[in-house]
């Protein structure tokens, strides 16, 4: 889904008065009525002064873009509930069937994604705003059979440019687009276009409109990016595709540059003076903007005084300064694997905001008194200023907590050593308690792609969550939880990291894939039964697989204006607090923590949390498709460099699924899929078992079957497609 941002957002949208308006208008609607009503109808009934009813049509026009009301019958307007519709996004499969993942403002949140069939989606493309009509049979028990739909209207395109490579069939030009959940080639006649392109070129693609799913769409191409096999492309093309920018505005960097270098002492006099207690900051070897760092002090009785110290951007970044702008309009930091897209220039990310080593650093730090078993007996928030006694990687904190598996990074200092152990094993307890509470443990490696000066990737890198970063995952956990019960309690409107209910047909659906592995499970929707069955897979070789699965299994974290609770993490109250040089969201609760100890000044309302919530929320998915096609494009480089090698490496595999064509498996190491073709199984003649899905070898007898662990060589790589073929190399 491409995100083009909305710089020139009317203000009008912001204003409470026309959200107020909004509001009266879908309470309107919600009320018993014996017709539909029109535009008319509604200004009439709102009674408004005539100075205002136009207003209200732009209000009617807002909510129907919103996806928050629906016309019908061409004149008349409902609530999406009142008519069996949803609107959403859908989210396409390769295969061709979607999901509609509901907006909160349709009301059909709560409902779950509706699944639509490839025959039913229309014209829709991936990311596309629709509106879904509910099948006859799909109205009533939603513990019956999975909700399907049929997408019936197009309210806007995600996608009016798409990115693909230029190929030549038989008869006529056609671009295959970098996403394969667009579905479909792109027809293209090379003399409408005014610019030159040539077979293998990366083309940027302007859809005509497309009205008749029996054809392929067309369109024109508008620009030429250059050869599809130049990887210093790459993210030049992640960023033009998701509406990425490097740089800043003018004003922006004149206002980076005007502020300060250093602390000043009046500010350092009116906070908590932290800079001679002991704090350290844990970041991954390459980064540069340090937003978080731990102190921990003993106390009488075997008590501890834990610090979570987060950076103060909210010090310098002001409400409606033309920082806070740009920051909101990125909403977070993009991490790709040459390059970084900060949300705040260097000025801001790497410089006076950043905890770095030795330097007098602004902070907002939440103290925790605990007891010996990590029980919080007390807790409080305050404006601080620190300086941190050392800047560590994971792998040396890695190095102190488990010296096996740290291998031999530099040690700190023994006082920074001694406080990383106590610390950890505060974090164990934390962890432990966590768990014993109802969390899922959905933790997963994270791959990372090491290129050279080129863009060429030169390593791949699994990094594992160790205890090293379960150590500052739990306290970062503990402090975001405490700073959104908080602000609850003193009833401060606040962004809530929400994560709710999943679907039970969906779970129902993993509960069927981990019996395909062997794995009984009990109900899927009692929590315990599915902690129980991630302890057991952990270590197996399909444990990846499996937690993948249910991660895809469960909803989407999201950004809300109302503490709807985190099912994953098993907690009523929680919120991003902990990184506000790289999300916005975190800076909003920053400045409603500040309103709630006391201090003056602006911060997100009520009225505006909604549409900033849902800002952040497209955001965060925009940075998060981006990182993962980023990766991605490394990764096939990566493979393909590994077919013109002299020696192939072998990489371990699990085998998830049996089919008559060949072997689907996972690469837990990449966290990549691929295809194991049965015309690549060179050293027996397979025979696919329908019943038990499993191929077996007629003359060596050798079993193939779900589970499986495989070791694997590369065979093929399809970029147009996006598929890596294996062979078995065991």
């Amino acid at each position: 889904m491409a995100y083009q941002g909305r710089r020139r957002e009317p203000l009008l949208h912001l204003k409470p008065e026309f959200i107020r308006l909004k509001a009266r208008i879908q309470h309107l609607l919600a009320a018993p009525s014996d017709h539909p009503l029109r535009v008319s109808e509604i200004v009439a009934r709102l009674r408004l002064p005539p100075g205002e009813r136009d207003l209200a049509r732009r209000a009617v026009d807002a909510l129907i873009q919103e996806g928050a009301i629906v016309r019908v019958r061409r004149d008349r307007l409902l609530l999406p509930s009142q008519a069996d519709l949803v609107t959403g996004r859908i989210e396409m499969n390769a295969r061709g069937f979607g999901f509609v993942v509901p907006e909160p403002a349709s009301g059909r949140s709560a409902d779950g994604d509706l699944f639509i069939p490839a025959e039913d989606t229309g014209t829709a493309l991936h990311g596309d705003r629709v509106v879904a009509r509910l099948h006859a049979d799909a109205r009533g028990d939603p513990s019956g059979p999975r909700r399907r739909g049929r997408v019936i209207r197009i309210l806007a395109r995600a996608n009016l440019r798409v990115f693909g490579i230029l190929q030549r069939g038989s008869r006529f030009h056609f671009v295959v687009p970098d996403d394969p959940r667009l579905g479909r080639d792109i027809y293209v006649n090379l003399q409408k276009s005014s610019v030159r392109a040539k077979v293998g070129d990366r083309v940027v693609v302007r859809l005509d409109e497309w009205t008749d799913r029996h054809v392929n769409p067309e369109g024109v191409i508008v620009e030429t990016i250059g050869a599809s096999d130049d990887p210093r492309l790459d993210s030049l093309v992640v960023l033009r595709k998701y509406g990425l920018r490097a740089e800043f505005p003018e004003e922006v960097v004149r206002q980076a540059d005007g502020m300060p270098e250093r602390v000043f002492p009046e500010e350092i006099a009116r906070r908590t003076d932290w800079r001679r207690e002991m704090t350290f900051t844990v970041d991954p070897d390459d980064a540069r903007d340090h937003d978080d760092a731990l102190s921990l002090k003993r106390l009488p009785g075997g008590r501890w005084l834990a610090g979570v110290h987060i950076a103060d951007v909210s010090h310098y970044v002001k409400p409606g300064s033309a920082l806070d702008r740009e920051a909101r309009l990125r909403g977070n930091s993009v991490y790709l694997p040459d390059r970084v897209i900060p949300m705040l220039p260097a000025r801001l990310s790497n410089g006076i905001c950043s905890l770095v080593e030795g330097e007098d650093r602004l902070a907002f730090s939440v103290f925790f008194e605990m007891d010996a078993d990590a029980r919080v007996l007390a807790r409080r928030f305050a404006p601080s200023v620190i300086r941190s006694s050392a800047r560590l990687t994971y792998r040396q904190a890695l190095a102190v907590l488990d010296p096996k598996k740290g291998g031999p990074a530099a040690r700190p200092p023994v006082e920074v050593a001694t406080l990383i152990c106590d610390l950890g094993r505060l974090a164990a307890k934390l962890r432990a308690r966590r768990f014993a509470e109802g969390a899922l443990d959905l933790d997963f490696p994270e791959v990372k792609v090491r290129c050279d000066a080129r863009g060429v990737p030169e390593t791949i890198e699994k990094i594992e969550n160790d205890v090293s970063h379960q150590l500052v995952e739990e306290f970062m956990l503990l402090a975001n939880e405490a700073v959104a019960a908080e602000l609850r309690r003193r009833e401060i409107p606040a962004l809530a990291r929400v994560h709710e209910e999943p679907d039970p047909e969906k779970l129902e659906e993993w509960r069927e894939l981990a019996r395909a592995f062997g794995h009984a499970l009990g109900n899927p929707n009692a929590r315990g039964e599915i902690q129980k069955l991630l302890k057991r897979v952990a270590g197996a070789p399909e444990e990846s697989l499996l937690k993948m699965s249910l991660l895809r299994s469960l909803k989407r974290a999201r950004y809300a204006a109302q503490p709807l609770g985190h099912y994953g993490l098993a907690k009523t109250d929680y919120g991003h607090f902990t990184s506000p040089i790289r999300r916005y969201a975190d800076l909003t609760l920053h400045r409603a923590l500040r309103r709630a100890l006391g201090e003056k000044g602006a911060f997100a309302g009520a009225a505006l949390l909604d549409e900033i919530a849902e800002h952040c929320s497209a955001t965060e998915r925009v940075a998060d498709e981006a990182e993962k096609e980023a990766i991605r494009l490394k990764l096939f480089e990566f493979f393909e460099r590994q077919l013109s090698a002299r020696h192939l490496e072998r990489f371990d595999a699990v085998i998830t699924e049996v089919r008559n064509f060949g072997l689907f498996v996972e690469l837990p190491e990449f966290m990549l899929s691929g295809l194991i073709r049965v015309s690549a199984l060179e050293d027996d003649f397979y025979q696919f078992d329908p019943v038990r899905r499993r191929l077996t070898g007629r003359r060596r007898r050798r079993v193939l079957h779900a589970g499986q662990p495989v070791k694997v060589a590369v065979a093929r790589v399809d970029r147009l497609k996006k598929q890596v073929d294996f062979r078995l190399a065991d």
